[in-house]
């Protein structure tokens, strides 16, 4: 039985609704509903844009992206760190993997233009910052999904909505360049376009940024908390490399219907370089403390596309759908690390072995998907079913050599012996929904059943594993419309989320828990989780809005680590000594002999397995106004803010799911200056901090405020100059590590190594020239 129901779940939320949550009053002010935003006017006038009140019933916020654009993103990443309780644990000025309510990136679905996209993530995610900024209209944040799109947002959905030829008309051009604490400076270019081209609609974009970020860090090792001090490792972390996008939209009517084309390219390349050096003192850089000098080299490769055709027409009293798309994820790295080891135990320590390693990796993420949907009346309501087909095809393959110097001085041979894994992943969906929606006075409705099933095939080096499963996914949304300006939500859904490919996979793992191995399991079934959202909101004027949600998820079928009972590689090899120096001392013994070493480990194979359960609940606010109610219409403010909590049993006892942060705080305001056609603004945020409590491994991350600013020339209609400045009081990310050799040691508290980690990076500062036409 579960220890906290969902009754008990919601209490919690409403409970500390008063405690974790600023007080955010506005004035009742009515008018009529927001007036249509001209996108490329904006561009160069000085109109604020606030956050969009969304038609959907489904709960929905959408941000266009005007709202954003004042600080100059480059990517998807750096627009979402703005929207409510999206949190990263990232590297510093890195936001990749987006956790909405905090939960792990694997929990959170990533859709582009209401398409799933696959990533190089092993837990199935997507990385935001692959998307450049500039082919974004708008960001939707599904918070409880509907039965016409995958179930797979336990979390919620993050909906990156491309421009679109039939929506945008004119362009503009982008010229721009960053510069960074070191003082490397990198470009920006882009370029939008969209009109008619007979009777046909197009629109085509190209984006090319550097992409840059210097980093420090230093490591500070002890061998428990408060213990003898160990060593130091000081590193610098250099991350330098271009991104370049493509996006096509082509609109054109035929016949009844309407055809639309739309593809998206993205090429990264990428090198990542880390120099490291050990000592064995707190402070000081004399050689005579040297321990060791790492240096790693990652030269990444990766290409994402997506390309979508869609054909409606009325059909049978009612509209229908037909959609294909294709995605690809591929990923080519190389990573090199090197190091030279020196011995403390004679002064000055000695030359003790140079050795390096060598992984290729080489992934295809391929992705192929069809529709089939159909709108008509139901009497009162709106009927809709259909059918969507997935297809997904994830190789990989993954080689390593090892090789060392044997005498000090000589150059490392080459890597030439690879140890090369491949392993294949195929999964086959068929998903059919059916939902009914409509209206009954002040009430709006929804509500669907979606049935989703997953054909899953593992094969890795020649051997071959199939597991099928299937679920059904009830959904429904309600919408009380108090008044022209308040509203009233209610949303239930069950979703699920499939096990990671790494968990899928049944290959040994040596040492990847401390002294303990690991190996996937193929046969792994989906998590599944229900939930609920219980929303108000309230429109402030024209154009502002303030929302307060409470939300609930009860998960089952909780993958954790689960012992196999088998002894780790660690624990036979030190077996396998232990006879050898018995031997040594008794030839001609046998087992059975007295005094024969037995076999008893204490560290072992370990595995994924469906045997918890787990609660996510918390407290949403989000205010984005002008102060029209204080004589200032040119002002505008923002804020939201997330209380984010959850419990999950493990082998240690109740913790919450890894590297949640407790909350998550953004706020900022915009002001025009229409005389002078200028405007300024500051965005500022704050982010909890998460913990995380893995096998063998505990870790505390925490991170300084982020402070941003811009300042923007308009001159005429058409050319506008933004200088931006962001990580403004050089924010560090902290982090505790508490690490362990095996779970005996972990529960009694014995330590391997303690160690307190410190990564920071200077202020960025960005012009940008826009020209619109």
């Amino acid at each position: 039985m579960k220890s906290n129901p969902l009754a008990l779940g919601l209490a919690r939320a409403l409970a500390v609704t008063l405690l974790a949550v600023p007080v955010a009053h506005a004035q009742q002010t009515g008018g009529p509903a927001p007036d249509a935003v001209d996108l490329d006017a904006v561009k160069v006038t000085g109109q604020i844009v606030y956050r969009d009140r969304s038609a959907d019933t489904a709960p929905t916020l959408s941000y266009g992206v005007e709202f954003f654009q004042r600080f100059e993103p480059r990517t998807v990443g750096d627009m979402l760190k703005r929207v409510p309780s999206v949190a990263f644990v990232s590297d510093v000025l890195e936001y990749d993997g987006a956790r909405l309510r905090g939960m792990d990136p694997g929990y959170t679905q990533i859709l582009v233009n209401g398409k799933k996209v696959p990533g190089g993530g092993a837990d199935r995610s997507f990385f935001v910052d692959r998307i450049p900024a500039e082919v974004v209209e708008r960001v939707e944040i599904v918070r409880s999904p509907s039965a016409n799109r995958s179930g797979d947002a336990v979390a919620g959905a993050i909906n990156i909505v491309l421009r679109d030829a039939y929506e945008f008309d004119g362009g503009y051009v982008r010229l721009g360049a960053s510069r960074f604490d070191d003082g490397e400076v990198t470009p920006t270019v882009a370029a939008v376009a969209s009109g008619a081209v007979g009777d046909a609609r197009v629109l085509g974009g190209i984006s090319h940024q550097g992409r840059y970020n210097p980093k420090q860090k230093t490591s500070l090792r002890y061998d428990a908390p408060g213990g003898e001090f160990d060593n130091r490792e000081d590193q610098s972390d250099i991350r330098d490399g271009e991104d370049t996008s493509v996006n096509l939209s082509y609109v054109r009517d035929i016949g009844e219907g309407r055809l639309s084309l739309s593809g998206v390219y993205v090429r990264t390349d990428r090198t990542e370089t880390e120099h490291s050096r050990e000592y064995n003192v707190p402070a000081g850089t004399a050689m005579d403390n040297l321990l060791s000098v790492n240096d790693q080299v990652e030269d990444i490769r990766q290409d994402n596309f997506a390309i979508k055709g869609g054909y409606g027409f009325a059909m049978a009293g009612g509209d229908t759908e037909v959609d294909l798309s294709f995605s690809r994820f591929d990923d080519d790295t190389m990573s090199t690390e090197v190091e030279v080891g020196y011995d403390d135990g004679e002064a000055p320590p000695a030359w003790d072995g140079f050795e390096g390693t060598r992984e290729l990796t080489a992934l295809r993420d391929d992705e192929f998907s069809a529709a089939l949907s159909h709108r008509r009346p139901a009497g009162a309501a709106e009927l809709e079913f259909g059918v969507d087909l997935t297809r997904k095809d994830r190789e990989l393959e993954l080689g390593v050599s090892e090789v060392e110097a044997e005498e000090e001085g000589e150059p490392l041979p080459p890597y030439a012996d690879f140890d090369v894994t491949d392993s294949d992943i195929r999964e086959n969906r068929i998903d059919p929904y059916l939902m009914l929606s409509g209206t009954a006075g002040h009430l709006d409705w929804e509500t669907g059943l979606r049935y989703e099933t997953t054909d899953t095939r593992v094969a890795v080096d020649g051997e071959s594993h199939e597991h099928d499963e299937g679920m059904l996914l009830p959904s429904a949304h309600l919408r009380w419309n108090l008044t022209t300006n308040d509203r009233l939500s209610l949303s239930l859904a069950r979703t699920v989320r499939r096990p990671s490919f790494d968990y899928l996979t049944p290959v040994l793992l040596e040492g990847e828990y401390g002294d303990n191995d690991f190996i996937g399991d193929p046969a792994l079934q989906q998590e599944s989780a229900t939930g609920v959202d219980l929303g108000f909101e309230h429109r402030i004027g024209r154009r502002g809005v303030v929302g307060l949600n409470l939300f609930y998820r009860d998960v089952s079928d909780l993958i954790e680590l689960v012992n196999t009972g088998e002894p780790s590689d660690e624990a036979l090899g030190d077996f396998e000594d232990e006879v050898d120096d018995f031997l040594a001392d008794n030839p001609g013994a046998a087992p059975g002999s007295p005094g024969y070493p037995v076999l008893d480990p204490d560290s072992y194979v370990y595995t994924a397995a469906n045997v918890g359960d787990g609660e996510v609940f918390g407290v949403e606010l989000d205010l984005s106004t002008p102060l029209d109610a204080f004589g200032l219409p040119d002002t505008g403010v923002f804020l939201n803010y997330s209380w984010l909590d959850s419990n999950v049993e493990d082998a240690l006892g109740t913790r919450r799911f890894n590297d949640q942060a407790r909350s998550v705080l953004n706020v900022g305001f915009m002001q025009d200056l229409p005389a002078l056609g200028m405007s300024f603004g500051v965005s500022y945020r704050r982010q909890g901090d998460a913990h995380a409590r893995l096998l063998a491994e505990e870790v505390t991350t925490r991170y300084g405020e982020d402070l941003e600013a811009f300042v923007e020339k308009r001159f005429g209609d058409q050319w506008s100059v933004r200088l931006t400045g962001t990580n403004l009081l050089d924010a560090s990310k902290d982090e505790v590590f508490h690490k362990f050799d095996t779970l005996g040691d972990q529960l009694d508290r014995d330590h391997d190594e303690y160690e307190l980690e410190t990564e920071s990076a200077g202020p960025v500062y960005q012009m940008v020239v826009r020209y619109a036409f």
